[in-house]
This record gives C-alpha cells, structure tokens and sequence, in this order.
C-alpha cells in the first residue's frame, strides 16, 4: 500500500526526466529521480530549441536563465553540399519573433542540464538519486515497485520511464525488441571557434545537405564554441571501427563534396561515434500508473530538432495532468497520452520523410528540390512551420474520456 509521501519516481535524469520532477517538484510533488550513472550528465554538445519550447521554460521558472545561456542564431540555413548554393533560408531575426513570439536557440546541452538540475535541487522535495538502474517495475492497484540493480526495491505511488530510446521501462510495457536503425551514423565534436579554419559561417545554425550525408555546425557558448556534426549513410553502421577506419570511410563519404565541408571534417574527433536510431509511433505508451515520456515514448530522427522539445513539453503537460487528477494516475496518463500522440507522431514522421526526401538528395531530384524552396517566400516558409513552432496548448482540466 502506498504511503501518503511515498514519490513519484522518474527513470532517468537527461533533459526529460530532469524537466518532469521539477514540473511535478514545483506542484508540491514529492519526486524521486533514479539515474543510473554515477553522476547525473548529458552528452556534452549543443543542442537546438524551437520556439514552441519556451511556454514550456515559463511554466518550469527557467526562461530567463535558459536564455541567459542561449544564442539566438541570425539564420537556419541549409547549403548545397556541391557549390555551397543557399537552398532555405530561415531568418530567426525579428520577423521569427513577430511570427512565433519566442526565439530559436542553440544553447550547450550541459548547460541547460544543469539549469534543470539546479532547480530540482533548489527544491526540497525533489530528491537526485545516481548509481541507481530500475531493472523492472510491478504495478499494483494503490502504488508501484521499481527493482534495482543492486536488488532493492522502491516504492512509489507512479513511474514515470524518462530512459531514453533504449529504455527499459518501455522493453518491458511493450516488449518491441530493438530500435529501427536507418543506416546512418554521427560523429560530433566540439571546437574552440578561434581554432576553426574553414571558410563557413559562424552566425547561424548551417545545415550543408548531400546524397546521403550532411553537416551541422553553429556556435555555443557566446560563440566562443563551435559544435560540429557529421551524419552519413553507411554499411558499416553496426560495426565499431578506430578512428583511422571512420577517417577514411568519412574521406570516401564527402569526397565530392564542396571544400569547406572537407574542412570542417578534418576538425571532427573520431573516438566515437553515434548509430542514428528511431522506433515507429505508438498510440499507448502507458500501463496502470506507470507511463514513458520522451525518447523512451516517442524517440524521433533529429531533423526537425525537436526531440528535447518534445520531451520537455511532455513533461509539463504531465505534471498538468498529474496535478488535476486527485492521485488518479492511470487516468492522468490515459489523457496525457490522448494529448501527446498525434503531435509527437507527426514530429517523428515528418522528420522520417524530410531526412529521406529533402536532406539527402542527390542528382536530379536535388536540382528539384531546390528549384521548388527558391519560390518560397519567408510567409510561406513560417506558415509550414506554425503547426510546430505555434507551441503545444497544456489541458486544464480532466477530460470524461480519460
């Protein structure tokens, strides 16, 4: 039997699982987050965020520390990987505002990690537990047990699985086996910007677009950084190889691509590098009082740079739910996931058909596809946008259906 203090417990403690206890912490929740690192961290290199995301940052009490951090880039732009032709370009300049209210941003995944976790802990009632794997959960009727590694059990009266695309609280609700792999790898680096030789820009989030490969880059940090990422199509992705072995698979990947692509590349760190992965959308991601929030419930390609988004506006619409519900978990989760599921598919199938029909083309379906953005105007560019961008509207009351 659940104890009227017992916590809700939060799988994870990335960006998601950092965002929902402190949404749930700054309801009067009691929060207990499970990490099962020794230190709770993320992935140290940048990340982007929409607009859509800062009613989200508002509710949390973060906004302004968020943006404190944050560059607001002059443009998104994406570049011809040939002749470094301009194919879209997205100002994010004063017009963005007008249109959307709130910025675009690139900030240090580090540092907006530690914004959330610094609010976490300025909350007594949320607690930061490291060097604890949840192995398997059990429902029951009035609370939840979660099993550790080290074969302890811990109560709670809700589970919330924020672990990521392999997540094993999801393994066991739906027991789907591996995520979809689509044949591309990354490798990701970061590099002081004084250091950076390639004739590029340095001002705007660039995307350069190629038969099967691309590259990000954009500057942290108050541009004192700047983040590099390579992404390409190969038959050794499930292999691990040394970085002598990705340096020539990379050579022989962008061998005719334009010259400051090969710049940037020679500045990449191959010690790793990351299998790009996604699972198809699912309507249920919940069981009793235990559901899945982010990557573990809906984890999506990164061409729309929206899976933090998505998470975070997760898990404020959550804490709404959890709030209204009178200790009704499963009912709170049953509407969180009719409120959720549409928009998140969307953001996971238009990033499938985007990285398959628009960031990768090559001959004459390129030539295409370019000729067809030149006709664009800066209106029309936004208007495709407004579905994302226009944000995600939180429920403020129970539906009779959940």
């Amino acid at each position: 039997m659940a104890a009227k203090n017992d916590p809700i417990l939060v799988i994870g403690g990335g960006l998601g699982g950092a965002a929902v206890a402190l949404a749930l912490g700054r309801k009067g929740f009691s929060v207990r987050v499970l990490e099962q690192a020794r230190e709770f961290g993320v992935i140290g290199y940048g990340i982007q965020l929409g607009p859509n995301v800062f009613s989200m940052f508002d509710r949390l009490g973060v906004a302004d520390a968020v943006l404190a951090k944050a560059i607001t880039p002059k443009a998104i732009l994406m570049i011809d990987s040939i002749d470094a032709g301009e194919i879209v370009r997205i100002p994010t300049g004063a017009s963005f505002r007008s249109r959307f209210k709130r910025p675009y941003i690139v900030i240090h995944r580090v540092d907006l990690h530690r914004i959330l976790l610094d609010a976490c802990k300025a909350l007594s009632n949320v607690e930061l537990v490291p060097s604890t794997s949840a192995e398997y959960y059990e429902n029951h009727d009035d609370h939840v047990s979660v099993r550790t590694n080290d074969n302890h059990s811990i109560k709670g009266v809700a589970v919330i699985g924020a672990d990521g695309l392999r997540s094993t609280v999801r393994a066991q609700m739906l027991s789907e086996g591996e995520p979809r792999t689509i044949g591309y790898v990354a490798h990701r680096t970061i590099v002081a910007m004084k250091d950076v030789r390639a004739d590029v820009p340095r001002s705007e989030v660039v995307l350069w677009s190629g038969p099967g490969f691309h590259i990000v880059h954009y500057p942290l940090r108050g541009g004192e950084l700047f983040n590099i990422v390579a992404v390409f199509r190969t038959s050794t992705y499930s292999e691990k190889g040394d970085a002598a072995a990705y340096r020539a698979e990379l050579d022989h990947t962008y061998r005719d691509s334009h010259p400051a692509m090969k710049s940037l590349l020679a500045m990449l760190d191959l010690e790793r590098r990351w299998v790009i992965s996604d699972r198809d959308p699912v309507r249920h991601w919940s069981k009793g009082r235990v559901t899945l929030l982010g990557d573990a419930a809906h984890p999506t390609l990164q061409t729309l740079a929206q899976g933090a988004c998505m998470a975070i506006e997760d898990a404020v619409c959550l804490a709404e739910l959890i709030g209204l519900a009178n200790g009704d978990f499963a009912r709170a989760f049953r509407q969180y996931e009719s409120a959720r599921y549409l928009r998140t598919a969307r953001v996971q199938l238009e990033s499938r058909y985007l990285w398959d029909n628009f960031y990768h083309l090559g001959g004459i379906e390129r030539e295409v596809a370019r000729a067809a953005w030149a006709e664009c105007g800066e209106a029309q560019i936004f208007e495709c946008l407004a579905w994302l961008y226009d944000g995600f509207p939180l429920p403020d009351r129970l539906s009779e259906a959940a």
